[in-house]
């Protein structure tokens, strides 16, 4: 029996470390995002910083996470073999949730994972032990804590009302003093607020990162906590002295040194406090083994837990290799920077492409904003928003470049002070303010401060808010529900099913992987061209457009082959390819711009070839649609055929098959002297398809049946036609681009178009 939880504690402690992994990759969003956001270093030197204050939180850590042993449930009404079960379904539903998190680049919180999969495990043992009891003297009461999981729930709607709330007050303030123009504002304000920004990180880290540390003594707690008041005037007097003689002497930023402190001292807190959701449950099941061994019981059925009643801290050398695992997680790890890249998207200052779509909520809110920024603006004195807008300018000074960071250090620096303050206070409260919530809703409330959600942007920005905040109760609610289920079927199950869920959940971990590298690959890179020279961007469009068209080929001939067949299932399939292709070349044409801006002056003539390409390939992809969907609309609907002329269809898209590869071919070899062949070879096809549609107008007229098949056939017909133009235009475009680049073309020549 003994050699049985040997194994389970040690699956435990190997769930530890995956979830480590797993862990950091959501929550390095809460210490990464301002320095990388802002470039206040190189990537290198920003993960070196964040690994130091790993290493150091870690060995400051405050032990054993409390909430794991005691504070959802009372572990003296369970036995060992309950509370292995419940540990078990616990680190099991938190790995795989937040690897789900992880792979579409969502931040979450790990703290609510932790305590809602511990409540859902519990409940199910609970229930149980009840139904087995049936004496009805004991109720789920007994054996669940439930206030801490309500203080959870105040603390998720805490972080995110007061972070966002605060993050734009003070971001305004900043802001107003700082302006956008800091080459006039440095030397006056940078001392006094980085002084300022210093101190509060410095109470953060005293604070947060670390209280209850076994090596901070009780006597240094108990001075730092009667003297806080005169440390935190002493540390901003000196501080501000110190970084107003470097901002007049030295060339040193000191707003670079601010945010990578704070970076340091999120990454130290993170370690020394949030470390334990990721080992808190091992270590106690750790704990809970030993006793169990200790006690010389052979029934772990009958052997209660009050040992968890009891604090116990946790060894530094387990904590050093927690540290250790996250660092070397922190630095490989691609999800890691996924989920960073939502936060940075989400708060940048310029446009682009979004990563979230509109929704209607996010119309809503944007709509109501604008009615109520309007409403003041009309009761605002002309002076007062005279002096604001000034402030808020982001015209740059001729000749001056625009810088390429998401967001500059003074936000930064607000950022990592607000979020600072808020968890320094909620900690000193006593309040379970999560670390993601907080760091995430500041940088989305200095974000809309500073004008980073615009009319064109603003849509997209809050639908992406809303979604990370619904991603924040559908956490609480899946992980309770997967901790049941999984604390259930372990619970009748036991060993086999342990097993079983072993395997299952290593299967789900590599598909994820998968899929992440699938969506890492559509996406990777997507504002790559805002550096590249025309010769580059020109490598990139014409693979771009050769694999635009490969794919529209092969949708347009599958869709024909499918409907001849009547293939629902195939046809449902390239209806979704249709659109991920419109979705594609929807985001090319919102970086336009970015693109256009990094051609030389005399690159005119390319930059208007390049608008041009996209500009076809989206009418490309807006007729390849218009074929798919009356195709599948009517095979869907077990519409008739006419199988006489299907043959017809079947020859006509035999011959599109034959020209698509010739196009392709043309493009790669860049064969300039046979478009007008091409045009011709389109021309023919357009002719073909026009004599079905003519035969398609007799069979109606002499029939008078077949009014479905004859819409569908006419539909489908006219937009391969279209098709047809719009890829010959592309194929055209594409080619003038190769050429003007290649010899310099600097006069634009008269375009001929095609009817």
């Amino acid at each position: 029996m003994e050699a049985y939880y040997i194994l389970i504690i040690s699956f435990l402690f190997l769930l530890a470390i995956s979830l480590l992994i797993v862990g950091v990759s959501n929550d390095a969003v809460n210490f990464l995002n301002s320095a990388i956001g802002s470039k206040a270093a190189s990537f290198k030197v920003i993960l070196a910083i964040a690994a130091v204050g790993i290493l150091v939180g870690a060995v400051f850590s405050n032990g054993m996470m409390e909430v794991a042993r005691k504070g959802i449930f009372n572990p003296q009404h369970f036995y060992y073999s309950e509370i292995i079960i419940i540990f078990f379904a616990v680190m099991l539903a938190n790995i795989l949730l937040l690897d789900f998190f992880n792979t579409y680049g969502l931040p979450t919180s790990t703290t609510v994972s932790i305590v809602f999969g511990l409540l859902g495990a519990a409940v199910a043992v609970s229930i149980f032990k009840v139904a087995r009891a049936g004496t009805g003297s004991d109720s789920i009461d007994t054996y669940i804590n439930l206030k801490s999981s309500v203080m959870i729930i105040l603390g998720i709607f805490l972080s995110v009302v007061v972070a966002f709330t605060f993050g734009t007050i003070i971001q305004w303030f900043v802001r107003l003093f700082f302006s956008f123009r800091l080459e006039k504002t440095y030397k006056i304000w940078a001392g006094i607020w980085s002084g300022f920004a210093i101190t509060a990180i410095l109470y953060f880290l005293v604070m947060k990162g670390a209280q209850g540390s076994a090596l901070i003594t009780p006597n240094i707690l108990e001075y730092t906590s009667e003297n806080t008041t005169r440390i935190l005037l002493i540390s901003f007097v000196g501080w501000t002295l110190i970084f107003q003689l470097l901002v007049m002497f030295t060339r040193i930023n000191i707003l670079k040194i601010t945010v990578l402190t704070g970076t340091f001292a999120l990454a130290m807190a993170f370690a020394g406090n949030d470390l334990v959701n990721f080992i808190g449950v091992p270590l106690a099941g750790f704990e809970s083994f030993k006793a169990f061994a200790a006690s010389g019981s052979a029934d772990a059925g009958t052997f209660a837990m009050d040992i968890l009643l009891e604090p116990v801290k946790t060894p530094v050398y387990f904590l050093v290799i927690s540290g250790l695992i996250i660092v070397l997680a922190l630095r490989f790890s691609k999800k890691a920077r996924s989920v960073t890249e939502t936060t940075i998207d989400l708060s940048r200052q310029d446009e682009g492409a979004e990563r979230f779509e509109s929704s209607s909520p996010a119309r809503f809110i944007v709509r109501l904003s604008v009615e109520t920024a309007n409403g003041i603006d009309r009761i605002t004195p002309k002076a007062v928003k005279s002096f604001v807008n000034k402030s808020f300018s982001m015209e740059a000074p001729p000749g001056e470049q625009k810088n390429q960071e998401a967001f500059d250090l003074v936000r930064a620096s607000v950022n990592l002070v607000v979020a600072s303050i808020l968890i320094a206070i909620g900690t000193a409260h006593k309040l379970p303010l999560s670390t993601t919530y907080v760091t995430f809703m500041v940088a989305m409330g200095t974000s809309l401060s500073d004008g980073a959600w615009g009319r064109d942007s603003a849509v997209y920005r809050v639908s992406g808010v809303l979604t990370v905040i619904g991603g924040w109760f559908f956490t609480a609610f899946s992980a309770f529900v997967i901790a049941f289920i999984l604390a259930t079927v372990t619970y009748f199950g036991r060993l086999p099913v342990m097993f079983a869920l072993m395997a299952l959940s290593a299967f789900i971990l590599f598909r994820t992987h998968l899929l992440h590298k699938k969506r890492n690959g559509k996406t990777a890179n997507p504002t790559e061209t805002k550096a590249e020279a025309a010769f580059e961007i020109l490598k990139k469009s014409d693979d771009k457009v050769r694999k635009y068209i490969g794919e529209t080929e092969k949708i347009l001939l599958g869709t024909y082959s499918s409907f001849l067949k009547e293939k629902h299932k195939e046809l449902k399939k390239l209806k979704k390819d249709a659109a991920e292709l419109s979705k594609d070349i929807r985001k090319e044409m919102e970086e336009m711009p970015a693109t256009l801006k990094r051609f030389r002056d005399a690159d005119l003539v390319p930059g208007h070839h390049y608008v041009q390409v996209l500009a076809y390939l989206k009418e490309m992809s807006n007729s390849i649609n218009h074929v798919v969907y009356p195709a599948f609309n009517h095979v869907d609907n077990n519409h008739a055929f006419d199988r006489d002329q299907n043959e017809k269809m079947k020859e006509f898209a035999a011959e599109l098959e034959k020209f698509f590869d010739y196009i392709l071919d043309l493009l790669k070899n860049k064969k300039y002297d046979e478009v007008d062949d091409m045009v011709e070879y389109r021309n023919r096809l357009i002719q073909a398809s026009n004599d079905i549609l003519l035969q398609r107008i007799r069979i109606l007229k002499r029939n008078k049946k077949g009014v479905k098949i004859s819409v569908t056939y006419i539909e489908m017909l006219t937009e391969t036609r279209n098709l047809l133009l719009s890829v010959s235009h592309v194929v055209k475009s594409e080619l003038r681009l190769i050429d003007s680049v290649v010899s310099g073309v600097t006069v634009l020549e008269e375009e001929v178009q095609d009817e």
